[in-house]
């Protein structure tokens, strides 16, 4: 059976018309800083706060250094790596600082190959129809996806196609392809497709799953802290018996990304990779606090209908990327809170329910706890370089004088980081594994 993300606040996926994708490919419009050239989720002109290009480039020395002592900033000063996950990724290393956060770089060295031979199977035809009819879906204003059979979708496709035959107890989840539509954004598809899978198995687990147990559950643990955070919003919600299930499900299925503007979704995953899913809770937290928290604010929604329609469509103030991290950092919801209103939800489902039908690994809240769980190899995080500065012959008469040289590509089997490539002094020039989509 087709699972879908359920309802939710307003989505901005809705496939388009074959004119209006015309009008797109065809238009002189230009896509933003983050690849829209239309939708809900453009970038204004103007964004303001920009990062200053020499403060950029200080964040970007930090994390090349971070990604080339991995295991001993994770071990040693987790702390800091939390801290420069809050202040944002740089755009440069994003894809990189996911893939390493998350495990699916680990995950892809230790199933070297594994992707390409799924990726030569056909797969099971049942789902191949089903992720097809849903690739249009996916953020059909970014330009990647705006094409129907581009590239964008083409590697869509390969992503989900390989995910339902590495998990085919699970299949395929519609909720799944916004979330490896932001990875394809900003890695390759192979590295998509291991950061997919860490996301599905130690972030969320069972949210994928049929029946959507999991996600039922951690409603009841989002209903059970907004007691605390937010007594008003708590109360007007069990009044009018709206159930978690019906404004939670696709913010925390799509992890924010079909709800907040571009710049909020990116901010809020950086911490969500590094931190976990309390991440989410807060985020959630803070949007039903600040839209439904004051008498005031009631006043606009005296019903469930209103209610609802309230929170489809959260007033922009509130998903501002300043306003929202802000508020994220400073609500006080911890690790333990989440585990603790886990264990007190779970024992009421079982009385309620019974055993779960569908069985989920424990969830694992953030890089830290990836990786301690299971702990990678130094060649596990070794960086490969696939850009490397050559030095050309010196000129005739001098030969100290070093002439610089055209970057060249070497693949993975070449110089490693850091040593000298024995056809000259070449070395890694940004570290980089794959290039990006910037």
């Amino acid at each position: 059976m087709e699972k879908s993300p359920g309802n939710g606040p307003h989505n901005p996926s809705q496939p388009l018309a074959h004119d209006e994708e015309d009008k797109l490919l065809d238009g002189d419009r230009q896509p933003d800083r983050y690849g829209f050239i239309g939708g809900p989720q453009q970038s204004p002109g103007s964004i303001g706060h920009e990062v200053p290009p020499e403060v950029l480039r200080q964040r970007e020395g930090k994390w090349l250094d971070m990604f080339n002592h991995w295991d001993k900033w994770m071990a040693k000063r987790h702390k800091k790596v939390k801290e420069r996950c809050q202040k944002g990724i740089p755009p440069s290393l994003r894809g990189r600082a996911w893939l390493y956060l998350s495990g699916g770089k680990v995950k892809r060295e230790q199933n070297c190959g594994k992707f390409q031979d799924l990726d030569r199977h056909p797969g099971d035809p049942k789902w191949q129809d089903i992720i097809e009819r849903d690739l249009h879906r996916q953020f059909p204003f970014h330009e990647m996806f705006v094409a129907r059979g581009g590239h964008g979708q083409q590697d869509l496709y390969r992503v989900l196609k390989a995910y339902t035959l590495y998990r085919p107890e699970e299949g395929y989840c519609q909720a799944q392809a916004p979330i490896a539509a932001v990875l394809l954004m900003h890695m390759p598809a192979e590295d998509a497709f291991w950061v997919l899978i860490q996301i599905c198995e130690k972030y969320l687990p069972g949210y994928y799953s049929p029946g959507l147990e999991a996600v039922q559950l951690d409603g009841e643990i989002l209903f059970a802290l907004l007691r605390r955070v937010s007594p008003i919003a708590y109360r007007h919600l069990k009044k009018h018996k709206l159930e978690p299930i019906l404004y939670m499900t696709e913010w925390f299925m799509c992890a924010f990304s079909r709800t907040l503007p571009w710049c909020s979704v990116l901010r809020i995953w950086d911490m969500f990779l590094c931190e976990g899913v309390k991440v989410i809770f807060r985020v959630a937290l803070v949007l039903l606090r600040c839209m439904l928290g004051s008498q005031e604010k009631l006043k606009a929604c005296p019903g469930q209908y209103e209610t609802m329609e309230r929170l489809r469509a959260i007033d922009p103030q509130y998903m501002h990327e300043y306003f929202l991290v802000q508020q994220v950092l400073e609500l006080q919801v911890s690790e333990r809170d989440v585990e603790k209103e886990h264990s007190a939800q779970l024992r009421r489902w079982k009385e309620a329910h019974g055993d779960f039908n569908s069985k989920s690994p424990p969830r694992m809240h953030g890089a830290r706890a990836i990786m301690a769980a299971e702990p990678p190899s130094r060649q596990d995080l070794r960086q490969n370089p696939t850009i490397i500065v050559a030095s050309s012959p010196p000129p005739p008469g001098d030969e100290k004088v070093p002439v610089p040289g055209l970057v060249e590509h070497c693949s993975e089997s070449q110089t490693p980081l850091g040593q000298t490539d024995p056809k000259g002094s070449s070395q890694s020039l940004s570290s980089t594994e794959h290039d990006t989509y910037l």
